[in-house]
């Protein structure tokens, strides 16, 4: 895929979505962490039913101590894996707590340092809290930046590093969520649907739906 097509396809996704933000409601960076946490393996949708009764309750790293790990999983069970990552946010608040003065840092190598915290989960907090040019690759972005064209790659990294060099530089700050949005809505794993998307004239996929023939 050449550079002009890029450059239209986050066109018109920016003509489509000019201000696209996460589908995890959260109000705080730290409310953020946790939702981000949480949010593996798990729908947002999951999530957001969690954090809805826990947030209320304990939305600080102080307070999430205080209600302690037992507490705490009273509250996030409907989420997969709770019990571990349960676990991993009472370290990553104590570590917040003793180290950053409560507060979420603003560096990756400090974000990556606590519990639960890997790289997709630090570029997704410094992006979406803090207004980065990173972008998280996950599942849907690893799906889209392939199927697509856009950023070839065998590796969440090897994608990650490929986007960040050939998208735009305007679009970069909301590649993440406009990337995650079409693989999640559009570009789906086992059936795309191209009949309804936006950039299927520019993508590089062979095996276009039918209904996109007319495009």
């Amino acid at each position: 895929m050449n550079n002009d097509k890029r450059r239209e396809i986050f066109t018109r996704w920016r003509a489509a979505n000019p201000h696209p933000t996460t589908e995890l409601n959260y109000r705080t960076p730290f409310e953020l962490l946790i939702a981000v946490i949480l949010s593996a393996q798990t729908t947002d949708k999951g999530v957001n039913k969690a954090t809805a009764l826990l947030f209320p309750v304990a939305n600080t790293p102080q307070a999430i101590l205080d209600l302690g790990l037992e507490g705490l999983k009273s509250h996030i069970r409907t989420i997969g894996l709770y019990n571990s990552k349960a676990e991993n946010i009472i370290r990553t608040c104590r570590i917040l707590v003793e180290q950053w003065q409560g507060e979420v840092p603003h560096e990756r190598a400090a974000l990556e340092a606590l519990p639960g915290v890997g790289r997709k989960t630090a570029n997704v907090v410094l992006n979406t809290a803090f207004g980065e040019p990173t972008i998280a690759v996950d599942t849907h972005i690893f799906r889209v930046a392939n199927r697509t064209g856009i950023a070839p790659g065998k590796t969440p990294l090897a994608v990650e590093t490929r986007l960040l060099k050939v998208v735009p530089a305007e679009f970069k700050r909301d590649a993440h969520h406009w990337l995650i949005l079409h693989g999640r809505y559009t570009c789906i794993a086992r059936i795309p649907k191209c009949g309804q998307c936006l950039i299927a004239d520019l993508c590089d996929f062979k095996d276009k739906t039918p209904a996109a023939a007319g495009r």
